[in-house]
């Protein structure tokens, strides 16, 4: 660091008092480019000089001479994008290489959705060990200490920072039933989450659409948003309801009385209304938000710019069918009298416009047999089998052993442009690290894995002008690095961090489908990681400088 300070000495005294050219060679100029450099300011013409995990110099820098220089004329030259909500804590230890997120300009990805990486005991471990035998993952850590010490082992093409899960504490302390902690329980909990915000995590984080986290009442996650925000943290959720407009309002009060009780920071991750029954509903959450922040709440949320959500099938079973974990779900899924009982209280809850199997697509399965009806819809299940669509889908849970994710198309792109509009939201995929080669090369994921920041830029910047080139940009850089406090990152100025992605604004463009879902991203020219290239001109470059990213509370 004194090396490059010297450095960014010399530049300043060449480039703002017209002395005579100093003998400094920079590892990289990015020369000519249009700079949009993360805060919403208008482009400027520039150059970026990059001196090894540095920016040190940002401007016309005519007479530097450097070991590499890209021409980057007509080009955007921007920070490097942060996934508000990424879901790659164990998959980078299966292929570092990040490929579907450093090819659509992501550079750091914020993980750790309820559940996160860390604390790991074997109540968790029984959970994952589909997911680790698959893999051949040994776990050789039980807190956030040990699990970044793997991944710095590992290395990884991105940065990576994580929350740690309400759920993660509750299920090592509780396990997987339906009940209330005792107050002995819940004192160990909010010390997990002490010790994880010493070791590095950004704050507390729930999802309260799945079990066991919907077991959690109000009073049990302000305590444990309280214990992260002795250490600065911030308190993100996974909302309770989305698909009841009355229900989602509770779900968006209930979030900032947490925030309000910790007093912390609050934001809510993927925001969405879903359901026909409530399209046209995204006004009333977002004036709630607007209100919630004219009262004094800090609340925020993200977005990924799909009208189709993924997560995974038994997502459709009531939460009660869950208690327990994963071996009790089937057992009561395989009992007659119990799956009556679930089927009658799907078809009640879901009376007035029941549930849409045709908008429910299968994306990836564990059991091979069942591999032919990836991509498919589950009416079209229910027709190969020949029997009702509750009973097929019940069925195909038993089959998988509760591992199928699937695809459900629920909400409306005008809502969805209601809330990516807001100054308020930042972008996210909600997807783990994919590939097109390699074991991660499988099934049909959400596009949103490959292609949601480019879809930002060619689809609602280019083509339908929702905002601007530098809004975008902001929405997708410093915005999020405020909210979860990255210093030095997503912004272009002399001393931050040398994340930067060079694009064809003309050409930028996600490729990604649902029917075809393995594309990399067209127009994503160069993409550097802490100053060194990962992605040039549609190829991995085969360099892994990633870093773990540490919360306000991390101490050595």
């Amino acid at each position: 660091m004194k090396h490059q300070m010297r450095i960014l000495c010399a530049i300043f005294a060449v480039t703002l008092f017209s002395c005579q050219p100093v003998d400094v060679i920079l590892d990289v100029v990015i020369t000519g480019g249009k700079i949009v450099d993360g805060t919403g300011n208008p482009w400027f013409a520039g150059d970026i000089g990059i001196q090894g995990e540095r920016i040190v110099a940002v401007g016309k820098l005519k007479g530097m001479t450097a070991k590499r220089t890209i021409d980057a004329s007509r080009k955007i030259v921007a920070p490097g994008f942060i996934d508000m909500l990424g879901q790659s804590g164990r998959s980078l230890l299966v292929d570092n290489r990040a490929m579907s997120k450093i090819s659509q300009g992501i550079t750091t990805e914020i993980t750790g959705e309820g559940a996160s990486v860390a604390p790991v005991n074997d109540n968790i471990l029984r959970e994952w060990k589909p997911f680790l035998d698959k893999h051949n993952i040994k776990i050789d850590w039980s807190d956030f200490e040990g699990y970044f010490r793997r991944l710095e082992e590992n290395k990884s093409a991105m940065n990576l920072a994580s929350f740690v899960g309400a759920t993660q504490v509750r299920a090592y302390v509780i396990g997987y039933d339906n009940r209330e902690p005792t107050t002995q329980e819940l004192e160990y909990m909010k010390e997990l989450i002490r010790t994880a915000m010493r070791q590095g995590a950004l704050g507390v984080s729930t999802s309260l659409i799945y079990a066991p986290a919907i077991y959690a009442q109000t009073p049990e996650l302000m305590e444990l948003a309280k214990a992260a925000a002795e250490f600065g943290g911030m308190y993100i959720s996974h909302i309770r309801d989305e698909g009841d407009v009355g229900k989602q309002t509770e779900a968006v009060f209930e979030a900032a009385d947490i925030a309000q009780a910790a007093n912390c920071p609050v934001e809510i991750w993927h925001l969405k209304v879903a359901g026909k029954q409530n399209w046209g509903t995204m006004n009333k959450i977002v004036n709630l938000i607007r209100d919630q922040r004219e009262r004094g709440i800090d609340m925020a949320a993200n977005v990924y710019p799909y009208t189709a959500s993924s997560n995974s099938l038994d997502e459709s079973i009531p939460g009660w069918v869950h208690d327990g974990g994963t071996a009790k779900l089937l057992e009561r899924l395989a009992d007659k009298a119990t799956r009556k009982r679930i089927r009658d209280e799907l078809r009640q809850s879901n009376k007035r416009t029941g549930i849409d199997f045709e908008g429910i697509m299968i994306a990836q399965v564990a059991n091979r047999e069942l591999k032919q009806f990836e991509g498919k819809r589950l009416s079209e299940v229910a027709r190969s089998w020949k029997m009702d669509s509750y009973e097929a889908m019940f069925d195909f849970i038993l089959k998988d052993s509760s591992r199928t994710s699937r695809i459900k198309f629920s909400m409306n792109e005008q809502d969805l442009r209601l809330a990516m509009g807001q100054p308020w939201t930042s972008f996210c995929t909600d997807a783990g690290n994919r590939a097109a080669d390699g074991p991660l090369f499988e099934g049909k994921p959400h596009p949103r894995a490959y292609g949601s920041f480019t879809r930002v830029l060619g689809r609602y910047v280019r083509g339908n002008n929702l905002f601007s080139l530098e809004e975008a940009i902001r929405k997708m850089t410093s915005l999020p690095a405020n909210r979860v406090g990255l210093r030095d990152r997503g912004i272009l100025r002399p001393g931050t961090y040398a994340d930067v992605v060079v694009f064809d604004p003309n050409t930028v463009i996600d490729k990604a489908t649902f029917e075809n879902p393995h594309q990399y991203s067209d127009g994503i020219e160069y993409v550097f990681v802490n100053g060194k290239p990962v992605w040039e001109n549609g190829t991995f470059t085969g360099n892994l400088p990633g870093k773990v990213l540490r919360g306000p509370g991390y101490k050595k």
